[in-house]
């Protein structure tokens, strides 16, 4: 058991520190935790932190599931046999970059819903979502045998709100539900964050990316009985759509470790090991002025890579936190992971784009547009139908309450593009009635700050001039929910025909190994393999390529399904490296 009695942290009654780094499973395939909590276990850290995703979970209400890639338990006892200890932080908010920061979309699409406060309905949410969860959690606790050595309360919370009241209210139903380890808060080094965020009486925590002289200074002067712990040690970064990949370097990265151990601190290195934002769970930001969607990747410059691969980050973090523990006796180097010989696919057109979306889906009517929640769909597509008049010459289209993009088609013909900020096109009309569809992706929920839960879709309505169309169909598209079977009915559902829509390709494999796609040629869309969502793709960048873990591949011919939504390419690549984007160094300061 952790204790920190005269400031001092201890592990069974002995002098400790934690030397932990993140990594979350619900970002890994499952038949490679293993082989990630080796790699972590190999860069001389003694415990793993992991997140816990609500909406991973439970993504309808009263239907959680704790099988296959949502084992957590498995998780915390294959860490154990690595021989790691475990931080599990179980929010019910995490960030994390994650679609709605862990949050279901039923839950915060509820009317009304007051998210991450005493607000009683939301308690009772969380309340039913814990007596499922934490069980489970309290049951590995060292306590118990276990390897589970403390539990986070909520989430930076101090960058958000400073209901007290909640707080303790997390802080209680965890303990009620079992939890006996030792209780910590994590949240930013200001006086802002720590007075909102942090409970009496448990340990408060920090979360940076630099100068640990400060952080350190700012907590020991707040809780001078209280050990040092940097719960988030921010040795790299995540990446938005259409910005640069964000690093740092190998010299930052380490130095600052170097200050954090020098302060006789204790640390989680995030990202130890980044792993990827497979389906459609990738988050967002907002800046204030525009949504920031974030990319499929989430290898966040870690020194342990998306695939695996040990980088130089990863041999000058090993370095550092050996030279502060003393540590004369390396752990073996797991091997690099195969990986599949380069090639290029040829492409085979399908469906085209409306043809296919209309038919994968039934329509349902309403007079006036509906939300992606008013339609119990968490993310993905939604193709919106109406006929509108359009008067003779030129006519302003407007869409309000945009979330967060659409793409028009007048009478089937690609009329432009509408985005969350700019929500007016020009249109001609000739004083008939078209065919007026919009395509509108939801390019992930909001993780942080005071925008979070916003719902996606029309939010608003949608105007010719001043008059308000009404009179619509919308078909769902829930691409991440979708079978294998029913992503080959869709890409085969019509007779090829423009330049969107539905491709496949296909190649073969002698032995499953690790694959980087690309899509030269290509727009804006999604990838299968097997059937298996990997997530968007963008020629915006920065990511180009998107990581194909070897179990979605299978010994014989395997199938590259593509949902392309503006322009299709003539071929698929696979390639033995990934293709990140040009890269911008990033350090938080909190300036």
């Amino acid at each position: 058991m952790l204790s920190y009695p005269d400031g001092k942290l201890l592990r069974d009654g002995r002098p400790h520190r934690i030397l932990a780094g993140s990594l979350h499973y619900f970002r890994v395939h499952p038949d490679q935790w293993a082989d990630r909590l080796e790699r972590l276990a190999a860069m001389g850290l003694n415990t793993v932190d992991t997140y816990v995703a609500w909406n991973f979970h439970e993504r309808a209400r009263g239907r959680a599931r704790f099988d296959g890639r949502h084992d957590v338990e498995r998780f915390v006892r294959l860490a154990q046999d690595t021989g790691l200890d475990v931080i599990v932080r179980p929010g019910p908010y995490i960030c994390a970059e994650w679609d709605n920061g862990g949050l279901p979309a039923w839950l915060t699409g509820t009317p009304g819903m007051r998210v991450r406060s005493s607000y009683r309905p939301f308690l009772d949410e969380v309340a039913r979502w814990f007596d499922d969860l934490v069980p489970r959690i309290a049951a590995l606790q060292a306590a118990h045998g276990g390897p589970v050595a403390a539990v986070q309360i909520e989430n930076e919370y101090g960058s958000y709100g400073d209901d007290r009241t909640y707080l303790r209210w997390v802080r209680d139903a965890l303990v009620e539900r079992g939890i006996t380890e030792l209780l910590y808060t994590a949240d930013g080094p200001t006086e802002l964050m720590q007075d909102g965020g942090t409970v009496p009486g448990h340990l408060a925590a920090a979360t940076f990316g630099s100068r640990a002289a400060q952080a350190a200074g700012l907590l020991r002067a707040r809780r001078p009985e209280e050990p040092f712990v940097c719960a988030e040690f921010w040795n790299g970064w995540f990446d938005h759509w259409g910005e640069q990949h964000h690093i740092r370097s190998v010299e930052s990265a380490a130095g600052t470790l170097g200050d954090i151990m020098d302060a006789d601190g204790s640390v989680s290195v995030y990202m130890a090991h980044g792993g990827t934002n497979f389906g459609l769970w990738a988050g967002a930001n907002h800046d204030g002025t525009a949504l920031q969607p974030t990319v499929t990747s989430y290898d966040s410059d870690a020194p342990i890579a998306e695939h695996g691969a040990l980088t130089p980050k990863f041999f000058a973090l090993r370095d550092r936190l050996h030279a502060a523990t003393g540590a004369v006796a390396h752990r073996p180097l797991p091997a690099d992971p195969p990986l599949l010989a380069p090639r290029a696919l040829p492409v085979v057109p399908g469906a085209p784009l409306l043809d296919a979306l209309e038919a994968v889906s039934p329509a349902i009517p309403s007079p006036h547009p509906l939300s992606f929640e008013e339609l119990g769909q968490a993310s993905g597509l939604v193709l919106y139908r109406a006929y509108p008049r359009l008067p003779r010459g030129t006519n302003e289209l407007t869409v309000t309450g945009l979330h967060d993009r659409a793409q028009v088609f007048v009478d089937g013909r690609p009329a432009g593009v509408l985005e969350r900020e700019t929500g007016t096109l020009a249109v001609e009309g000739a004083g008939e009635r078209v065919r007026l569809d919009l395509l509108v992706e939801n390019q992930g929920r909001i993780n942080y700050g005071p925008l979070l839960g916003q719902g996606k879709g029309v939010l608003g309505g949608v105007r010719v001039e001043r008059r308000l169309v009404h009179g619509w169909t919308m078909h769902r598209l829930p691409l991440d929910e979708w079978t294998p079977e029913e992503v080959a009915r869709a890409a085969a559902g019509a007779p090829p025909q423009g330049t969107a829509g539905f491709a496949t390709a296909r190649f073969t494999v002698d032995e499953p190994a690790d694959a980087f796609l690309a899509f030269p040629g290509f727009g804006k869309g999604f990838a299968w393999v097997n059937g298996v969502l990997l997530g968007r793709y963008w020629e915006i960048g920065p990511q180009m390529t998107l990581y194909l873990p070897a179990p979605l591949t299978v010994r014989g011919e395997n199938t590259v399904t593509v949902l392309e939504l503006e322009r299709l390419g003539d071929r698929v690549e696979i390639r033995d490296r990934p293709e990140l984007g040009p890269v911008e160094e990033y350090v938080e300061t909190f300036e």
